[in-house]
């Protein structure tokens, strides 16, 4: 704690290979923009912060070597931004850390090649950098509201392995953790590739937090019983007015958090907010290869030839959300009104007014 899943050194990214997570922690190495490509793609590394991060690397990696020209830079430059920004779909940090170095590129044109490939890896450190500080202030928000000894339900994996090394939803487990404040914590296998299972297991394993794993399908059946106090995931891409994407199953979740009265939290930096769309329905889902269902881990499990549905997230409408635990503080409904303060820069000891619940609304506490 925290879990760091990238490093860039000597020119070269390396990145923990989650898909060989909990036997075995190897390490793959990029060279071009094609290898991180492939490793997003791949599920090397996942995670929306993470592929952001990685995504930027991966652009100075893609024009290190260039020799020539300055626009004959700038045109490659704008080919291998594309290829990245392309590489997984749902998740906007990726295109958000791509479009964030090609428009700083774009304003400084005129320097020098060896100045850009500069300004290129010192954006993408920066990005490193700010993704870190940005999810301790998360894990603040995130504790800031939560009572001794509650039990937590969490989704997928949202820890250090999916950001800069300290999570987005499990960076809240973590402060509780540093805080002293007792808890206990229910984790899903998060099926099909079961990121619950193999990574938040071992993310929180390492950290001395215990915690108990279930299958989705349990999920009702344990919150019925009283065992569950309150549910906080990750997200890859919130639109306007707080409707969310996440790991497929967490929509299922929420509306069962509904059912038993159990608050329901998103925890995401301001890159994972896209106020470019005005709501869930305009965010790409991802659809995955159908052998993660059907063959899994290498044993197949189905028919051959059976037809599959595979996406990998789904949505879950902003009205089913609590609040949103941020670098900005706690926002509460109505988000329409109450995300706008994500859409500016602010200093670092900015915070939301919306910390508290705002007028008329009734927050969980």
């Amino acid at each position: 704690m925290p879990f760091p899943p990238l490093a860039f050194k000597n020119n070269r990214l390396k990145l923990l290979d989650q898909r060989k997570l909990p036997e075995k922690e190897t390490w793959l190495e990029c060279r071009t923009a094609e290898d991180v490509v492939r490793a997003i793609q791949g599920m090397v590394i996942r995670g929306a912060p993470a592929i952001g991060i990685a995504g930027a690397y991966g652009l100075y990696l893609a024009i290190k070597g260039f020799r020539g020209p300055r626009e004959q830079f700038l045109e490659t430059f704008r080919k291998k931004a594309e290829l990245l920004r392309k590489a997984r779909p749902t998740a906007v940090n990726l295109p958000w850390a791509i479009d964030r170095i090609e428009k700083k590129v774009l304003r400084k044109r005129m320097l020098s090649v060896d100045q850009l490939k500069a300004l290129i890896r010192e954006e993408a450190e920066a990005i490193q950098k700010e993704d870190e500080e940005l999810c301790r202030e998360i894990g603040k928000s995130g504790a800031s509201i939560f009572k001794p000894g509650e039990t937590i339900l969490t989704h997928c994996n949202a820890g250090g392995l999916a950001t800069s090394g300290f999570g987005t939803a499990l960076a809240v487990l973590y402060t509780l953790k540093e805080k002293g404040k007792p808890f206990a914590v229910y984790t899903t296998e998060t099926r099909p590739l079961l990121q619950g299972a193999r990574l938040t297991t071992w993310e929180l394993s390492k950290s001395k937090i215990p915690c108990t794993l279930i299958c989705e399908s349990t999920v009702a059946s344990v919150m019925r019983q009283g065992k569950i106090q309150r549910v906080i995931v990750g997200a890859d891409r919130i639109a306007a007015n707080g409707d969310t994407a996440n790991k497929i199953g967490t929509y299922s979740i929420a509306l069962l958090a509904k059912a038993h009265g159990v608050p329901f939290y998103i925890a995401a930096p301001r890159s994972t907010f896209d106020f470019s769309i005005p709501s869930g329905k305009q965010i790409p889902i991802e659809a995955r290869k159908p052998e993660e269902v059907t063959e899994g881990f290498g044993k197949r499990t189905a028919p051959r030839g059976i037809r599959v549905e595979n996406p990998a997230f789904d949505v879950t409408p902003h009205e089913l959300i609590t609040a949103f635990f941020t670098d900005k503080g706690v926002i509460y409904p109505p988000y329409h009104m109450n995300l706008k303060i994500l859409e500016v820069e602010a200093g670092p000891r900015a915070r939301l007014l919306s910390c508290r619940a705002p007028t008329g609304g009734r927050p969980y506490q």
